[in-house]
């Protein structure tokens, strides 16, 4: 921050008030009243928040908590956010992709009105080289998360079956992931198809599994707030020709990604390294992989465009696709550390060969 030249950081979304505070609730997922956090160069952080959040806030380490009555209809936190940034004349925010505000818009102005002389600047960078590098103590979390759904996923010949309904193999996998010691499964979706299917974004219908389908599932379970993000690609009966070649395309490709994942390359490099094997240089879903943390999906992208320097302590998936037939594909991702040396896999790696239920 002082190399930046900020005075404090200000905070009002989820993941950074989680990541400063350790202040962790479901409570977000109501919009209706903001949350704000105040990280000061040169002391403890400020938290301004609702009052009903005062009491679980004062369990973390944070000691100056200011709190309001919300919701209010005419100043919902704003005179008491003022009040506290009022002290620092460059205050750095989010401003930059994958960020939002998380207050209304009317409410931003009105505090920039009582902050005539506040400079606000753009502290996307600071914080994303920040969180991308993960401590022992979260990778470690986000390891036991990995464990914890890779044996769900080793489960798979009990849990799945021809003629079941896709909603009733999806609520199996959760019930698995909740059994086995999960905290939740705030993201979990997937698809089936002969030979491959449609999307990999959908939530579960009514459709049967048939022989001769490829079944996927992409589970975003969490333990004390971190995620694992990976999948699972299972046929039906019987896999054909093209998805068995689909899938050694997809476990090539990873192949070709982890055989190169050291600290110095960038995350552009593993997205070529992977569209090598595929034979594609662009991902028709943008992308072949992203950080990973207390968010499903975080910075960086294995992408073209982008050239972050990968360091050790990231967390990142693997995440090729490869088009099967028109209208169908795999997808195929794995969750790994980088290491000083041959990176660390957090999921337990899948097989060579499709497997078959």
């Amino acid at each position: 921050m002082h190399a930046a030249g900020l005075d404090a950081l200000w905070f009002t979304t989820e993941a950074e008030v989680r990541y400063f505070t350790g202040f962790r609730t479901l409570f977000w997922q109501s919009p209706t009243r903001p949350w704000f956090l105040v990280v000061p160069r040169q002391s403890r952080p400020i938290a301004v928040v609702p009052e009903i959040g005062a009491a679980l806030m004062a369990q973390t380490w944070v000691e100056d908590i200011r709190t309001w009555s919300s919701p209010h209809p005419s100043d919902d936190g704003v005179s008491q956010l003022a009040s506290v940034l009022r002290s620092f004349p460059k205050v750095g925010m989010l401003m930059g992709a994958e960020s939002s505000l998380r207050m209304s818009f009317h409410d931003f102005q009105a505090l920039r009105a009582q902050l005539p002389g506040i400079e606000f600047l753009d502290a996307s960078p600071l914080v994303k080289a920040q969180r991308m590098i993960k401590s022992e103590a979260e990778i470690a979390k986000t390891r036991a998360i990995c464990t914890i759904a890779s044996n769900a996923f080793a489960e798979a010949p009990s849990l799945f079956h021809e003629g079941q309904t896709l909603s009733d193999a999806f609520r199996a996998s959760k019930i698995a992931l909740l059994r086995l010691g999960v905290e939740d499964v705030p993201y979990l979706v997937g698809g089936a198809g002969q030979g491959g299917y449609a999307d990999v974004i959908s939530p579960p219908g009514e459709q049967r599994l048939q022989p001769g389908d490829v079944f996927m599932l992409d589970t975003g379970a969490t333990l004390q707030g971190y995620f694992c993000d990976f999948d699972r690609n299972f046929a039906i009966g019987h896999a054909s020709d093209t998805a068995k070649a689909a899938h050694s395309t997809l476990y090539r490709a990873t192949e070709a990604a982890l055989a190169i994942a050291r600290p110095g390359i960038r995350a552009s490099d593993l997205h070529r390294a992977m569209a090598k094997v595929i034979g594609q240089v662009d991902s028709d879903v943008g992308r072949m992989g992203h950080g990973l943390g207390i968010q499903l999906t975080e910075p960086p992208s294995l992408a073209t465009f982008d050239n972050t320097v990968l360091r050790a302590g990231m967390i990142i998936t693997l995440e090729p696709s490869v088009t099967v037939t028109p209208g169908h594909m795999l997808v195929h991702e794995e969750n790994i550390v980088i290491r000083d040396g041959p990176p660390e896999l957090l999921s337990r790696r899948t097989l060579a060969e499709l497997p078959v239920i």
